[in-house]
C-alpha cells in the first residue's frame, strides 16, 4: 500500500523529503505535485523503476515520452546537446514554469533512452519538486497521471489519487490540491518553435 505523505510546498520538511528521496533511490515510484498536474516519477538512473512506469502507462520504455524533471537549467548539459543563445534565452525566460521543452538529446542519455533523439525538460515552479531533485542529485523521470474519465482528465485531490494508485506506487505526496491542466509542450528542435499541446500557461516566442 502507498503511503500518503503530507508535505508543505511553502517550506518542505527536510526529513520527509529525505524519506521520499530514499524511496526513489531504492527504485520506488512516487506521485508528487508540480506547478500543474500531479506526476508519477522515479529515479532516472534506475532502469527497473523506469520499466515499472512504462508498464503502468502501457508503453515500451524505449519509445516512452517521459519528461525529465530538473531542479534548474544546470542539468541541461547532462542530457541535451549544446543549444544556441536564443534557445537558452527562451528557457531562461520561461523556467521555472508550467512548460515542457522538447530539446535535442545528447549521448549521455540513460541507456534505455539511447535511441531517442529528443528529450522533454521540465523545471516546475514547485518547491517540493526542487527539493526532491536536489536531494536525489539527478533528474526525476516523470509522466502525468491522466485519468480515463473524459470529463475529469486529471485528479486534483491527493487522497483520491492515493485511493486509485494505492497498489501501484510507494508514496503519494499530498502537496495540496493540484491543477487539472497539464504543462504546455513546446518543441524547440524545429526551425520555428511550435506549441505541440496547449496547456497551462502561454508563451510568445519571437
Amino acid at each position: 500500500m502507498a503511503e500518503l505523505l503530507r508535505i508543505y510546498n511553502e517550506n518542505p520538511e527536510q526529513n520527509k523529503i529525505k524519506k521520499v528521496v530514499d524511496t526513489l533511490r531504492n527504485g520506488g515510484l512516487v506521485i508528487y505535485p508540480t506547478d500543474t498536474v500531479y506526476g508519477l516519477g522515479c529515479d532516472i538512473t534506475n532502469t527497473a523503476a523506469l520499466e515499472k512506469i512504462a508498464q503502468i502507462k502501457g508503453v515500451k520504455l524505449d519509445k516512452a515520452n517521459f519528461s525529465f524533471i530538473c531542479e534548474d537549467l544546470s542539468n541541461l548539459s547532462d542530457y541535451v546537446k549544446q543549444i544556441d543563445t536564443a534557445t537558452f534565452k527562451i528557457l531562461k525566460r520561461c523556467l521555472p514554469g508550467p512548460y515542457t521543452f522538447v530539446l535535442p538529446g545528447n549521448n549521455n542519455l540513460p541507456n534505455v533512452f539511447k535511441k531517442k533523439k529528443t528529450v522533454g525538460i521540465r523545471v516546475p515552479d514547485n518547491n517540493i519538486c526542487k527539493a526532491l531533485v536536489s536531494g536525489l542529485g539527478n533528474p526525476i523521470v516523470s509522466t502525468s497521471i491522466k485519468d480515463d474519465d473524459e470529463v475529469l482528465e486529471y485528479t486534483t485531490d491527493p487522497e483520491l489519487i492515493k485511493e486509485k494508485w494505492d497498489k501501484l506506487v510507494d508514496i503519494v505526496i499530498d502537496g495540496g490540491f493540484g491543477d487539472n491542466i497539464p504543462s504546455t509542450v513546446i518543441d524547440l528542435t524545429t526551425a520555428t518553435p511550435e506549441v505541440i499541446r496547449e496547456g497551462k500557461g502561454s508563451i510568445e516566442i519571437m
